[in-house]
């Protein structure tokens, strides 16, 4: 390869002086190498061989991601480092994200619109979408996804065999009872999404629903870039053997992504680095707990719906 860096030069004018027997001097004007730096040694750390164990250790667990990331996890562990120091060791370890991945089995123990419409704050802009998966034996597998445009937290990854639009309210009403209703909902223009049903139950509870323009999926850049990202991460490297390891990896690397994962667009921080609990509503709060209409009857009603009502 080419001589950009002066380790690469110093190796080079070694190289000539003892394949050619000249002299350090000639040796460095041919390479275009500085003397001094020739001469020059470079200081070893102890912490140099821990340090690079560490980068090695998260670089196999994490194998999507790239010596940013890797710093950041670093930092994250008590490591005083800066991002210059980890590429200078990752790249001399030969570390790169790989362009393809061999995907893993697992041996388990028992059976908007045109005119787009930023997010300013949590629950302001929800967005959904399907992602599609299989299982070892060639069965599809469906994917909702549910994400906070504002925050990056992916709410929910609903694993299941078929989803229609009754699964899809079912998924947003469990997810509504712990964070609240959003004003607004985006989406495409898939049948699930515009289903009658759907939207009237979303009216009812408040929320709008903004679909974007056919065949503009970059409408939708948030919840696109993130199925990028469980694609790339999690689907590609995994081999589901059965419908409920699914769902089992799939949650886990949910509450991965959301609480260890670093977001660039976030700073390198997590979108919820800690997991907290909400308050169980007592006889005394039902009336201030969020009230759902149901969607199988066709008026509806204004009572309390809890997870379980839908089913």
């Amino acid at each position: 390869g080419k001589l950009l860096s002066p380790e690469r030069r110093r190796c080079a004018v070694e190289h000539a002086r003892e394949e050619y027997e000249v002299s350090e001097r000639r040796a460095c004007r041919v390479v275009r190498q500085w003397r001094g730096t020739q001469r020059y040694l470079p200081l070893r750390r102890t912490d140099e061989d821990q340090l690079t164990q560490a980068i090695l250790a998260l670089a196999a667990k994490y194998g999507r991601y790239g010596y940013r990331r890797i710093t950041v996890l670093l930092r994250s562990a008590g490591w005083p480092v800066g991002k210059d120091r980890v590429q200078r060791i990752w790249r001399r370890e030969g570390l790169k994200v790989p362009q393809k991945q061999r995907p893993r089995g697992r041996l388990w123990l028992g059976d908007g619109s045109c005119v787009r419409l930023r997010p300013e704050r949590a629950n302001h802009v929800w967005s959904y979408d399907f992602v599609k998966a299989m299982t070892h034996d060639g069965r599809a597998l469906r994917i909702l996804v549910v994400i906070d445009e504002y925050t990056r937290e992916c709410l929910a990854l609903r694993v299941a065999r078929r989803l229609g639009s009754l699964q899809v309210i079912e998924t947003l009403a469990d997810v509504m009872l712990v964070r609240g209703i959003p004003e607004h909902i985006r989406s495409d223009n898939g049948p699930e999404f515009i289903a009658e049903e759907l939207r009237k139950w979303l009216g009812k509870v408040g929320t709008r629903t903004l679909y974007i323009e056919p065949g503009s999926p970059w409408e939708n850049g948030y919840c696109e870039s993130f199925n990028g990202k469980l694609r790339d991460e999690f689907l590609n490297g995994e081999i589901f053997y059965s419908l409920k390891e699914a769902q089992i990896l799939t949650e886990r690397w949910r509450v991965e992504y959301n609480t260890e994962r670093p977001h660039s667009a976030l700073g390198y921080r997590p979108p919820a680095p800690q997991a907290i609990l909400p308050k169980q509503p007592g006889h005394g709060d039902m009336e201030n707990a969020p009230r759902f209409p149901h969607p199988h009857t066709p008026g509806g009603y204004d009572g309390q719906m809890s997870n379980k009502a839908l089913h």
